[in-house]
């Protein structure tokens, strides 16, 4: 039987059989993965997909392209709109950096989508993660992109761990940079079809190792895939959480598409003092914008 890879990195062997498993099973039929997708379209993508399924983003970032097709068309439209069509995606912030990322790509890039990692990483709202990955899948610059999938694949096959640290840290980060192909197309192909294994086989719950077309070479599953040991991993709660009741408001004033007397929203919570709390923040996030006699709408 093989044996686990001596030192950690990832092994050549491991990146063909990764890149070759994704070109065979990867959802390589999502829009924005097509060759002719826009950077625009791909910059949306990354932006939509953190922390949300991909079956939920995908009609979502349909309406959006079709709608705004260009950085200036969505710079163009009021941030409102942005908030409105964003839906239920969560953490509808993200609606309004797109629209100040946007903006700046106006004011500063033409209308485009800059194409090196440093001015990606300057925009409004955009991480390092965001930056990587928008760098690799829309210009091809083989940035080291590492999501939750990503450190999960790794931490089982290479680290032969259940699970990663609960944040990214140095050593992961290093891991990830060590474990790239030095190959230009290669490294570009391992950061999505890595992310991809970790998304559709090695999940988090129950990973389908006799799918996994690296089962033989994986540290965790040769060691006959050890327990999680490390400190508890909690889902995130929703029911009663201020989460859900900043949802609840934001989809009273989507729904109405006017403004609302405050009335009509006080019962979006179990409780009256955390309903004016998740309001105001909304108001401090920009996501809301309070009128004169006790009335809110979306940002105009």
């Amino acid at each position: 039987m093989p044996t686990p890879p001596s030192s950690p990195v990832a092994t050549p062997l491991l990146h063909e059989r990764v890149n070759a498993w994704y070109a065979e099973a990867g959802r390589q039929q999502l829009p924005w993965r097509a060759p002719d997708c826009s950077p625009w379209g791909v910059f949306l993508s990354e932006v939509m997909s953190q922390q949300t399924p991909l079956a939920r983003v995908e009609p979502i970032w349909r309406e959006w392209m079709e709608r705004w097709p260009t950085p200036g068309a969505l710079a163009a439209a009021a941030p409102g709109d942005a908030v409105r069509a964003w839906g239920r995606l969560g953490y509808p912030r993200r609606a309004l950096r797109l629209h100040e990322a946007a903006t700046a790509m106006v004011d500063r890039h033409g209308g485009e989508v800059p194409g090196t990692p440093a001015e990606l990483l300057a925009l409004p709202g955009v991480g390092a993660y965001t930056a990587a990955a928008v760098s690799c899948f829309a210009f091809g610059i083989p940035e080291v992109v590492v999501d939750t999938n990503v450190r999960r694949v790794l931490a089982r096959a290479v680290e032969g761990k259940a699970f990663p640290n609960l944040t990214l840290n140095r050593a992961e980060a290093r891991l990830a940079a060590e474990s790239m192909p030095a190959d230009r197309d290669t490294a570009n192909t391992w950061n999505v079809a890595v992310m991809e294994l970790g998304a559709l086989v090695c999940v988090a719950r129950g990973p389908r190792c006799g799918e996994c077309p690296v089962a033989d070479l994986c540290a965790w599953n040769l060691d006959g895939r050890p327990a999680y040991d490390g400190p508890p991993r909690r889902g995130q709660a929703w029911h009663g959480t201020d989460r859900q009741v900043r949802g609840e408001l934001l989809r009273r004033l989507r729904d109405r598409h006017a403004d609302l007397p405050l009335a009509d929203l006080a019962d979006s919570g179990p409780d009256a003092a955390q309903v004016m709390r998740c309001l105001d923040s909304l108001v401090a996030d920009g996501l809301v914008e309070p009128l004169d006699g006790d009335r809110f709408r979306l940002p105009a």
